[in-house]
Parts: C-alpha cells; structure tokens; sequence
C-alpha cells in the first residue's frame, strides 16, 4: 500500500486543522492505520491510532478530546481532524499502516507516508 498525506498548513492557536491520509493499493481496509508527528529536533511520536473496521480508536494523552481519528474505507481515506490547536501541535504529520498490527509505537507500522507539515502560530 502507498500512503499519502495531506492538510498540513499554517493556522493560528485554537484553530482547526484537518489531515488526510489517501491509500492505493491492496484492499485499505485490510490496514490498520496510525498517525505520527515529528516536531524539530525531536523523535517521532504517536498521535492516534484506528483498527482495520473503525471500530477501535486510540489517543496520545496530548491530544485526547482535541483529535479525532477516522476512516472511509470505501474512499481508502483515514482523516485527523484537529482542533483546539496549540503551538506545542507544530510538527511534520505522517500517516502509517500495516496489515498486522496497530499501536502507538513506529515499529507497529510497516507503510508509511511522506509527511504533511502543521504550524501552529500563538
């Protein structure tokens, strides 16, 4: 599967942001799907995460009840979208996938995309 992902952009503190991680490929729905970010100087880290179905999601504290993770498998398409945003949000996004296994940790994911770039300004 290719990932591809978009929706960064520059907004200010307390706006909102929506990413977009478009697959092609095999049967999307056969993937789980996480997102990272990466801010400078800095590892990457675990935004969220959603099962193969939808039916299961799962949030890094720092963004719980802000972020909200979804699929449209019919669209092969899984959507971040972002609200409340905090300059602390600045970093490059990167959207993950793998057939097997679905976590909050970068080896849980064999694919993964180039990254789309959020600035949030304060």
């Amino acid at each position: 599967v290719q990932l591809q992902a978009s929706g960064g952009g520059l907004v200010q503190a307390g706006g909102s942001l929506r990413l977009a991680c478009a697959a092609s490929g095999p049967t999307f729905s056969n993937y789980a799907v996480g997102w990272f970010r990466q801010a400078p100087g800095k590892g990457r880290e675990f935004v969220a995460a959603i099962s193969w179905s939808g039916g299961r999601k799962y949030y890094a504290d720092s963004v719980k009840d802000r972020f909200t993770i979804s699929r449209d498998n019919a669209k092969n398409t899984v959507s971040l979208q972002m609200n409340s945003l905090k300059p602390e949000d600045t970093a490059v996004y990167y959207c993950a996938a793998d057939r097997r296994r679905w976590g909050p940790t970068t080896t849980d994911y064999h694919y993964w995309g180039q990254g789309t770039e959020v600035t949030v300004s304060s």
